[in-house]
């Protein structure tokens, strides 16, 4: 398939829709009639008709066909929507996040909130029994001597081997182990900034950041952020001609809650931008080995000219939860991330580092990805369908380009807060998109992880979710609505 050709298809379709000669409501024309029209291929217009549910623009009705459901807004004024005065206090969402946690530890509540893998099915089990039995019987003292930073050279090189895939060159003893992501991204902050200084960050962004920069003493400033490219570079860059931050943290690849991944030129051009400022990026790459997609985008550690970007990964969501191994490098803070990591949780256990270590040593771990990879996909399309059919008329939900968040934006009417509420009432969690983002336009807005059982528990649990919210829907006079959910 000629990427061109599909390109060329969607925006002329984008611009008909844009200037009205397509408006919402209509029908576009069937795959074949398309097909014929441009002189391409089924599969080109297929493609074109999928970027164009990706954006929003349009969604299919079974049976019926392709139909315009949104007008195309310019780069700004999606940012704009993406920006407001009106916030939350930070207590109130470490408040709402303290009740998630609480009560996805009762087994009598449905978990559609959090995004921690869960069911035998997601984790090499019976691999990692095995391959921890042959470290014992290799390593019979493991337990009998502290490990220090940065932690099991076994892992660490085999971590470096894997940054090639992402377009990385690392160095083992450049690698630090930590106890998940989020210490590696605490040891980050710490290295790079003081208490009291700003750091960027994209809006809405994964709800852990906002109490835990609070809690480090950091000023948080949210920069305009397109749902599928991203941070708006232009204005971090006039954020950092004013000196207004000291650092810029970012989640770029299958950004957690939005779902995009950032283009690889908005990459390069921000390592550039670290490098010309001297400012730090801190680049959450949770999910950089979860892409959905080929070719695989480099991490902007990739493009790192001077050491100014610090990259974070973790194995927690692709090998095991409580494992919690995570790594980070440091780049020109090398040094004292280490001396920070000492001094905190001093190392990471020797048994668990080698036995990940022996797991990715084999190539084990790359068949568990690829089968992980494609299970995902299947999940996010049964949840789609899902959102399809039972939520309201309007609903919109992204297609995450990397692991397994959805972001849904239901119809402003709906205070995603008191949807919340009623699902809990009913042993239902779900999460406010407001936990992302102090920034009240969210209040609509939800967040799906696409990692659980999909049993009949689960699947009865979103379409009751979607009974919910449509019950907070006014009353519509006109029952011959054309659906108009977005899936992508």
């Amino acid at each position: 398939m000629d990427m061109y050709k599909y390109k060329k298809v969607s925006d002329d379709l984008t611009l008909q829709i844009q200037n009205g000669r397509q408006p919402i409501g209509s029908r576009l024309p069937s795959i074949r009639d398309c097909a014929q029209h441009y002189q391409v291929s089924i599969n080109t217009v297929k493609e074109a008709y999928r970027q164009l549910e990706d954006q929003g623009l349009i969604s299919v009705r079974p049976q019926s066909g392709y139909y315009v459901c949104h007008a195309p807004s310019n780069l700004l004024e999606l940012e704009e929507r993406y920006v407001s005065e009106e916030k939350v206090s930070l207590s109130g969402i470490s408040c709402f996040l303290a009740q998630i946690v609480k009560k996805q530890m009762d087994p009598d509540y449905v978990n559609l909130a959090l995004a921690c893998p869960s069911g035998e099915n997601f984790y090499p089990i019976e691999r990692l029994k095995r391959l921890t039995a042959q470290v014992l019987r290799s390593q019979s003292d493991i337990f009998k001597s502290y490990t220090l930073p940065p932690g099991s050279i076994r892992l660490r090189t085999q971590i470096a081997r894997r940054s090639l895939q992402l377009g990385m060159f690392l160095s083992a003893d450049d690698i630090v182990l930590t106890h998940g992501t989020m210490e590696a991204l605490s040891l980050a902050i710490m290295a790079t900034t003081q208490a009291g200084d700003s750091i960027a960050l994209e809006i809405p962004t994964f709800h852990n950041l906002y109490p835990l920069l609070h809690n480090l003493g950091r000023k948080i400033v949210e920069v305009p952020t397109s749902p599928h490219t991203g941070m708006c570079l232009d204005a971090l860059e006039e954020l950092l001609k004013s000196q207004s931050v000291q650092a810029i943290l970012t989640i770029p690849t299958g950004h957690n809650p939005l779902g995009f991944s950032m283009p690889k030129s908005s990459r390069r051009r921000l390592a550039e931008l670290a490098n010309q400022f001297q400012v730090p990026v801190i680049e959450d790459a949770m999910y950089a080995e979860l892409q959905l997609t080929e070719p695989l985008l480099p991490n902007i550690k990739a493009f790192d000219q001077n050491g100014w970007v610090l990259v974070c990964g973790s194995y927690t969501k692709t090998v095991a939860p409580d494992y919690r191994i995570g790594w980070l490098e440091a780049g020109r803070f090398r040094n004292i991330v280490q001396q920070l990591k000492f001094t905190t949780t001093v190392a990471e256990p020797a048994l668990l580092t080698e036995t990940l270590g022996l797991f990715l040593e084999n190539g084990g771990y790359d068949l568990h990805l690829r089968q992980l990879k494609k299970r995902y996909q299947q999940q996010i399309d049964t949840i789609k369908s899902y959102i399809c059919r039972y939520f309201p008329i309007g609903t919109r939900v992204s297609r995450p380009q990397a692991g397994f968040i959805l972001w849904l934006e239901l119809p402003e009417s709906i205070d995603t807060l008191v949807l919340f509420h009623q699902a809990m009432d009913e042993k239902i969690l779900c999460m406010p998109g407001i936990l992302c983002s102090a920034d009240k336009r969210f209040s609509h807005c939800l967040r799906i992880a696409a990692c659980f059982e999909l049993n009949p528990k689960m699947l009865n649990a979103l379409m009751r979710l979607g009974e919910l919210a449509k019950n907070m829907m006014p009353v519509q006079k006109d029952n011959d609505q054309i659906p108009t959910n977005s899936v992508g």
